[in-house]
């Protein structure tokens, strides 16, 4: 099914779905003439990706980044890292103040 037949299918404007495909999170298949061809796995994807949203309030854009940071190891180890930074200060920070509550 073309991208118009899978938006008034599941909900999703024609526009959306596009986006979706540029953040990867669905990824339709292509015919031979570059048209999206929306089958069942994308079509569930699609129910799902809304079912998920609603369930935990997230935003598309949440779940791209998401998608990043399993697709790609390197932006997912910079952000352990500051992460990790950022505990280290907060309880530097928290051990300061202990000191100065004693004295």
């Amino acid at each position: 099914m073309t991208v118009g037949d899978a938006a008034r299918q599941t909900g999703w404007s024609a526009r959306m779905l596009r986006y979706l495909e540029r953040t990867a999170l669905v990824v339709p298949r292509r015919s031979s003439a570059g048209y999206r061809l929306y089958g069942l796995l994308e079509l569930n994807q699609l129910r799902s990706l809304a079912e998920l949203r609603t369930r935990f309030d997230v935003e598309i854009a949440d779940l791209a980044f998401a998608a990043r940071l399993r697709r790609e190891p390197d932006l997912r180890a910079a952000v352990d890292t500051w992460f990790a930074a950022s505990e280290d200060a907060l309880e530097w920070e928290q051990r300061k103040h202990e000191r100065l509550l004693a004295a």
